[in-house]
């Protein structure tokens, strides 16, 4: 395990030392909102036991990047990190072409709730994206802002941003919801795990597009996979966890 600098890209770059300089399957794991890199090195070990290699990013405002902003600060920011860790996905892609490790070797992203909604955003930007897994994300972009705006404002919250930006807020993030053009999935393998009583990404909506985009992988079924626990919250269970691994791991060593 080495903490490397891409770019400007703080990560955790793991991989079995026979396979440092291999071209083998690459996961980029996005982390949640107020987490970091290093909270998923449970995925990260049990990866790269698999033979892959993991690259984990503190995304913007978090981990070595904090700036010391309290969670309210950071939730009006809340889309500005998501965006900027997509845009950063295909800074890290580069990164690994450039250092002969991708070639002929797959690349999956994966993430935690906010590393979910990142993954899914990054689906429907990235062509080249090979496979991907969905932790307590959320697909619809302009959905979910909406929802945010409304919780803010239950609250008693008054936010600092006119009717005008708001309208550019959806407006901008239209172009990373996938729901808004679900066919970039192209049959692409995709793996979702959703606590049913999860209180901060609602489980409804992102069922809800799993169910939707079911019939475009009629022929490749095996490619699609939603893990429903009926009982969770917001945390993903070790079972949820194993799951996702062995998801990355059949599709990328293919």
């Amino acid at each position: 395990m080495n903490e490397e600098t891409w770019g400007t890209i703080p990560l955790l770059h793991i991989v079995e030392n026979e396979n440092e300089q291999k071209e083998v399957p690459v996961v980029v794991f996005f982390h949640g909102f107020t987490s970091a890199k290093e909270h998923n090195l449970h995925y990260a070990y049990n990866l790269a036991k698999k033979g892959m290699r993991v690259l984990l990013p503190d995304a913007h405002l978090h981990g070595v990047r904090e700036e010391n902003l309290d969670e309210a600060e950071l939730s009006l920011r809340f889309w500005e990190i998501v965006i900027t860790s997509i845009e950063e996905l295909g800074i890290v892609r580069n990164e690994l072409t450039s250092r002969n490790l991708l070639s002929s070797a797959k690349i999956g992203v994966a993430g935690t709730s906010m590393g979910g909604i990142t993954t899914l955003g990054a689906l429907k930007m990235y062509e080249w994206i090979d496979a991907a897994a969905v932790m307590m994300g959320a697909a619809g972009f302009v959905e979910l802002a909406k929802a945010q705006i409304k919780q803010f404002e239950s609250e008693g919250f008054k936010l600092p941003v006119t009717k005008n930006e708001r309208e550019k807020l959806f407006t901008d993030l239209a172009v990373f919801d996938i729901t808004k053009n679900q066919s970039v999935l192209n049959q692409r393998p995709l793996f979702f795990w959703h606590g049913k009583n999860d209180p901060v990404v609602p489980y409804k909506p992102t069922y809800k597009f799993y169910q939707a985009v079911k019939a475009d992988y009629a022929a490749v079924p095996d490619r699609l996979s939603f893990v429903t626990d009926k009982y969770a919250s917001h945390a993903v269970t070790r079972s949820g966890m194993l799951a996702s691994v062995n998801w990355l791991a059949s599709h990328l060593n293919e």
